[in-house]
């Protein structure tokens, strides 16, 4: 349970643990964040990173208070796909403070802590596990209701640095429908019940297309082959996101579809998706929000 000091917006344990124990100081920051929720995918290409965009932008319009947590530490993309530009600033007792993209929706990415935006990080397992503790116990994220990692492809070094930091996540594991890929996530699945990591679901992405002309649903990619997968390994099937140019556009841009399009078929979806994930979740702690 959180120390009654860890609710509000300043934590006098916290300060007081930094001249105690990292591990002390790394357990109240997380005492302030009720759900933590690990985005993976077997490999790289199947939307993973936007999906991540989605589900925390979702979870933001719901009211929820929520962070955005870019590990993929070689290939960050976040702040691009968010339109988010600038380094991040620093509090006078030597917090840093995410990019605020709504008044409840915070982003920290490595992306924005580099001078230049091109510089290829070039740092081993150790250095690694580090830089991810830093942006749990340095980062002044405050009390949030959901906090969404984005982990770079595969079960390498990310994704073990948060099983062994944030034990109490949920894995959720983002699929296309081709064999090859659907083959990459059971070792994905796999990998959380080694490191007894919690499964919260699988979702498949670019699982069709809607024509933008007559509506009609087109599975270019077939269809199905993430749920299918997903009952054969004994995990939840959280639902399927369509193929839609119009994300990629706004990747591209740096503005989401939910601001120019949301009644899209895929922001809808993400919508559901996101509220199979609060239902889940919120089985597991009493369902009270952060105050807002």
């Amino acid at each position: 349970m959180a120390d009654e000091s860890c609710k509000g917006k300043s934590c006098a344990t916290c300060e007081k643990r930094k001249t105690e124990s990292e591990d002390e100081l790394l357990r109240c920051k997380l005492d302030r964040i009720r759900h933590k929720i690990i985005v993976m995918s077997g490999k790289g290409g199947v939307g993973k990173s936007s999906v991540a965009v989605y589900l925390a932008y979702a979870l933001a319009l719901k009211g929820y208070q929520v962070g955005l947590m870019d590990i993929d530490l070689h290939g960050p993309s976040i702040p691009r796909m968010l339109g988010l530009k600038g380094l991040l600033g620093i509090t006078t007792d030597q917090q840093v403070m995410p990019h605020l993209y709504r008044p409840n929706f915070k982003v920290v990415s490595i992306e924005s802590m580099l001078e230049d935006r091109d510089a290829a990080v070039i740092w081993r397992g150790p250095i690694k596990h580090g830089v991810i503790k830093q942006f749990i116990t340095e980062i002044d994220w405050g009390d949030l209701d959901f906090l969404v990692i984005d982990c770079p492809p595969g079960t390498g070094d990310e994704p073990l640095s948060i099983a062994h930091l944030i034990p109490e996540a949920h894995a959720l594991i983002v699929t296309t429908p081709q064999q090859v890929a659907l083959a990459d996530v059971r070792k994905s699945i796999n990998f959380c019940f080694k490191v007894k990591l919690n499964v919260l679901g699988v979702v498949e992405n670019m699982s069709g297309l809607y024509c933008p002309h007559c509506q009609q649903f087109i599975p270019i990619f077939k269809t199905g082959g993430g749920e299918k997968m997903a009952l054969e390994m004994g995990v939840p099937f959280l639902g399927s996101l369509p193929f839609d140019p119009a994300v990629v556009e706004g990747g591209d841009l740096g503005k989401p579809i939910m601001e120019t399009h949301p009644d899209h078929p895929f922001v809808k979806a993400v919508d559901k998706i996101a509220s199979s994930v609060v239902e889940v979740l919120e089985s597991f702690t009493p369902k009270t929000k952060s105050a807002h």
